[in-house]
């Protein structure tokens, strides 16, 4: 589960955020002015920071600042209800890595988070093949055989499949798996995901009413079993 801290001390848009990002299945922390987020940010280790520029005690540009000077490289998102050009600039240099003005949709936000976690997940060996229960898949070529005959897999099969094995043993959410594979396609849900897994299951599974290898981990994700039990 992805870690989103929230700096902002408008407690409205701070609840609004807070039931947001909830509801899309992150963990969320919240302060509400810069020193408590900035100590926050060290202490808890957020994947992403939504930080407010125009906060007590603290500036959300000298938060910024001291992230970046103490070496901290977690993606964070800037909020602000300045529009100016300068504003913007001064943001990024400092080492915002995307920046909304408000007013703003949550839809929007929601995707650009999705996109920051997207670029800094940790780059992993993806498989170019994979052997099981007699089919042979090709995911460099977007081809499959079972026991020499054709078999058809969607794009997002092939890469939901290589994902996850990619990542055997673990668990990966089904958010993580929406970011993955969906990008920033905001209108598909977490059950959009549970639908191309079952029709994954009935093409690869002996048994699909009893997965050995494709398994659901509940109220999580799914993740693969390298051997079968």
């Amino acid at each position: 589960m992805s870690r989103i801290l929230v700096i902002e001390d408008e407690l409205p848009l701070q609840r609004a955020l807070t039931d947001n990002f909830t509801f899309e299945r992150y963990e969320v922390i919240v302060a509400g002015d810069g020193e408590t987020g900035c100590r926050l940010a060290l202490e808890k280790k957020p994947d992403v920071v939504i930080l407010d520029l125009m906060l007590p005690r603290m500036s959300g540009y000298e938060v910024c600042r001291k992230l970046r000077a103490a070496g901290v490289s977690t993606p964070i998102l800037m909020l602000t209800a300045r529009g100016e050009e300068a504003d913007r600039v001064v943001g990024l240099d400092l080492g915002a890595d995307d920046y909304v003005t408000k007013p703003f949709s949550l839809r929007e936000l929601s995707a650009r988070v999705r996109a920051l976690l997207r670029r800094s997940a940790p780059l992993r060996t993806l498989p170019d093949s994979l052997r099981l229960n007699g089919i042979d898949i090709d995911f460099r070529a977007y081809q499959a055989t079972r026991d020499g005959a054709p078999l058809e897999l969607t794009r997002k099969e092939y890469h939901l499949l290589r994902l996850l094995v990619s990542r055997a043993p673990e668990a990966v959410t089904r958010d993580e798996l929406l970011n993955q594979v969906w990008g920033e396609d905001t209108h598909v849900t977490e059950r959009t995901v549970d639908t191309h897994v079952a029709n994954l299951r009935a093409k690869i599974e002996r048994d699909s009413r009893q997965p050995r290898r494709l398994l659901t981990v509940h109220g999580v994700g799914y993740r693969w079993a390298a051997e079968s039990s």
